[in-house]
């Protein structure tokens, strides 16, 4: 009988927003239609109606009349649905032709019979039962009168035959391919059940509209079904036509043998191309028009490796943009690269120079990676083709020579290195966040605007506070927070390395704003989907079930151009703010700038490889290294600053700075061997306060201090411990020479005018980040060398 019922998550269809309301709304809608109406009349806030209140239906379902007919005798009564008069229609009639007679009375004392079967509608798969003599229900007895006056009286209509052509009563989220021809019924549900994978939602009310709009046609397969038959051309009514023609071509395709359509022009959801995002990945739509390859043993190849390897979207793409390329340089070769069997070793070096020099659609170039990917595609398609014997009359002469033939990455520019997103510029963003979240918002419609801006002011706040990742962001678990020994800790996945449940410090201001959004989420009715995680996702068609990374771009780029003005360090010529640029700023930079403000700080490098859960040092370094341009400029600052043990000044030239000066956990050294070893040869083992050759300057103020607090420690623990008095005498002494370096510097900074002052800290500020990025160790170690081979 061909009726769906689909009342399943994948239907467009959800319920009602009204909490004691389980009606069906299509896509597109909030309420059901007697909400709607009576939100409209009562004028409530839309929140505070939903909560509130209670719809009286007075409607049955299905179109069925719930009341039985009055009619009864000996205990049983009627069965059929009431009438007129409290009785059935049968009864009703009857009644009537007793009250032209005058004996209704005693037909109804002595004579009326309770029907004790229901008739079923003569539509097939009607719910309803049959409500008058036609043995139509209520719903298409109306329908059967309205096509009866609208027929001329010269061309009656058969019940009979009109029923069988009807669809049955149907509910929102139902349809019936009962009104199709025969054939054109079986490719509909063919087509349907073909293309249910390739979209994450089926609409019944636009199937419905497509099967009114066919009614009449005889097959998917030819223009007579196509999109100039519909009733109302919407895009999406357009769309979910193609996907079955679509669908049903390619079944003609592969039955007959025979190309329906153009074999160049690639369908990519008939092919099977599936997308790479969510963890249920969707056909991807769209066409692929090899006409534009030039040489037919070229699109011949790619034809038949994208119809047998089924790859991803993202290396189809790939692939066909380095084919392109490839096509177009052998077309300025010698015989335009017509016949494979007489392409050489410099047919293969033309392609890989196009794809050096391939410039984008905006006319800049690709990034070395990039290029280096559309060259490894064009030719692994080319390997693809020897191996499957599509290729045997390719010359052995075009191939890859992995030297010659090798794409490098192209250096950074290390004046230009960082993505951070400048503190100033987040005091901006901050300074307005109280607008995120409004105007244009990535999500329901059906959570309340409040709670949609707590949402992503509190994602932005993860964002800025934690250097974490969007996706890490969206995925948090619903209980992300961990306290130990008075610490709170942050627990997320990373998905990136596959290691879960990691553990990262968090203040208590940010830990307060996720309890915030925790008791906000306990309020909501959202998708079950998402119950585990903090955020959820805010739509019932999601492939996951938390908040795309996707909605927090988007969102977030909506609301950076929203904000008015957002100024950058310095002025221009006229003494004006510049102008930041608003490109920089999308949720990853966030992540740059958590490591580039603990590298200000002077955390040490391996401390911040740990918070950025980084494998290797060497990563966390690319986050925030010093450019030679600005180091430059602070070693420049500082070299006239520079002290000895004692505080005396011992200034050097910029070059000595670096030359002969290694770093030494709490300033410089000039001692000559220790130079020599790179700071791993000190005489005295690091006894920096009673060594001469100890040169200390400004940028080393927070780690003496943390030095001086760490030896005062020590000091009271050697005497608890009632150590020998050479060992308190040891430390306090170095505590004094400590003191007296960081006092001298200290006031000296203090007489200098206040911009010079500024500039020494900036100046620090980055020599601090530098020393950290270089992995130098910043503890006082003892050197073993291990090529001595031990006492006997």
């Amino acid at each position: 009988m061909f009726t769906a019922d689909l009342e399943n998550p994948r239907t467009s269809s959800s319920t009602c927003r009204t909490r004691r309301c389980d009606q069906v709304v299509v896509s597109g809608n909030i309420f059901c239609g007697l909400c709607a109406q009576q939100l409209r009349a009562g004028g409530q806030d839309p929140d505070t109606f939903a909560a509130t209140f209670t719809p009286a239906r007075n409607k049955s379902s299905h179109g069925m009349v719930t009341a039985r007919c009055s009619i009864a005798r000996d205990g049983l009564r009627c069965v059929r649905p009431r009438h007129c008069k409290g009785m059935c229609c049968t009864h009703y009639s009857t009644w009537k032709y007793h009250v032209r007679r005058g004996t209704e009375e005693s037909w109804l004392r002595d004579q009326a019979q309770p029907f004790t079967e229901i008739l079923p509608c003569l539509v097939p798969a009607c719910p309803s039962p049959s409500y008058n003599s036609r043995g139509l229900c209520n719903y298409h007895a109306r329908q059967f009168t309205q096509d009866k006056r609208a027929t001329s009286a010269d061309t009656p209509i058969e019940v009979d035959h009109w029923a069988s052509r009807q669809s049955p009563y149907l509910d929102t989220h139902q349809f019936s391919l009962l009104p199709l021809d025969d054939l054109l019924r079986h490719e509909f549900l063919y087509a349907l059940q073909q293309t249910d994978p390739w979209t994450r939602s089926l609409e019944p009310h636009r199937i419905r509209n497509l099967v009114r709009d066919l009614t009449g046609a005889t097959t998917l397969l030819t223009d007579d079904a196509g999109p100039a038959r519909l009733a109302s051309p919407h895009a999406g009514a357009v769309r979910a036509l193609k996907r079955l023609r679509t669908a049903v071509h390619s079944a003609f395709e592969a039955f007959s043998g025979h190309p329906f359509t153009d074999p160049d022009v690639l369908d990519l959801r008939a092919i099977g191309l599936r997308t790479t995002h969510g963890s249920q990945p969707r056909r991807a739509p769209g066409t692929a028009d090899l006409r534009t390859i030039h040489q037919p043993w070229l699109r011949e190849l790619i034809r038949h490796w994208a119809t047998t390897s089924f790859p991803r979207t993202d290396v189809f793409s790939n692939t066909m943009r380095a084919v392109g390329i490839a096509s177009r340089a052998l077309a300025r070769r010698p015989g335009e690269g017509l016949d494979p069997a007489a392409l050489h070793f410099t047919d293969a070096s033309a392609v890989v120079d196009a794809i050096r020099t391939a410039p984008r659609r905006d006319g800049t170039l690709y990034r070395s990676s990039q290029r280096r990917t559309l060259a490894g595609c064009f030719f692994q398609l080319i390997d693809y083709g020897r191996r499957s014997g599509h290729l045997d009359t390719l010359a052995g002469a075009f191939t890859r020579h992995p030297v010659e033939h090798r794409i490098r990455l192209e250096e950074v520019d290390e004046d230009g290195i960082g993505k951070a997103i400048p503190e100033p510029v987040i005091r901006q963003l901050d300074a307005h966040l109280h607008t995120l979240g409004l105007g244009e918002v990535q999500g329901r419609r059906d959570v309340p605007a409040d709670d949609l801006q707590l949402l992503y002011q509190t994602v932005y706040i993860l964002l800025r506070d934690t250097g974490r990742r969007p996706l890490e962001i969206a995925s948090l678990p619903r209980d992300c927070l961990q306290t130990e020994r008075g610490q709170i800790s942050l627990i997320w996945d990373n998905h990136k390395r596959r290691r879960h449940r990691r553990r990262l410090p968090i203040t208590e201001s940010t830990a307060q704003t996720i309890r915030t959004w925790q008791e906000c989420r306990s309020r909501l009715l959202l998708p079950a989907a998402g119950d585990s995680y903090l955020f959820p996702a805010l739509s019932a068609y999601s492939s996951t079930g938390h908040l795309g990374a996707s909605y927090i771009s988007e969102t977030l780029r909506a609301w950076v151009d929203a904000i008015p003005a957002l100024h950058a360090e310095g002025v221009d010529a006229a003494g004006d703010p510049l102008p930041f640029g608003r490109s920089l700023i999308y949720p990853y930079a966030f992540r740059h700038s958590y490591a580039q403000r603990h590298a200000d700080a002077g955390t040490p490098v391996d401390v911040l490889r740990e918070l950025m859960d980084h494998h290797s040092i060497a990563m966390t370094q690319r986050y925030y290294q010093v450019s030679l341009k600005r180091k430059r400029a602070a070693v420049t600052a500082l070299s006239t600053h520079v002290v000895d043990r004692l505080g005396a000044p011992a200034p050097s030239s910029p070059s000595s700075y670096e030359l002969r000066s290694v770093a030494v956990p709490y300033g410089g050294c000039t001692e000559p061997s220790n130079v020599k070893a790179g700071g791993q040869a000190c005489p005295i083992r690091f006894q920096c306060a009673g060594c001469g050759f100890y040169r200390p300057d400004p940028s080393y103020l927070p780690a003496i201090e943390q030095h001086i607090n760490e030896l005062r420690a020590d000091r009271e623990t050697a005497r608890a411990m009632d150590a020998a008095e050479f060992v308190t005498t040891a430390l306090t002494a170095q505590i004094t020479a400590f003191e007296q370096a960081a006092s001298r510097m200290t006031t000296r900074l203090a007489a200098l005018p206040a911009t010079e002052r500024e500039q020494l800290e900036q100046a620090s500020t980055v020599l601090r980040k530098a020393r950290a990025a270089s992995g130098h160790p910043l503890l006082p170690l003892t050197v073993v060398d291990r090529t001595q081979q031990p006492p006997s």
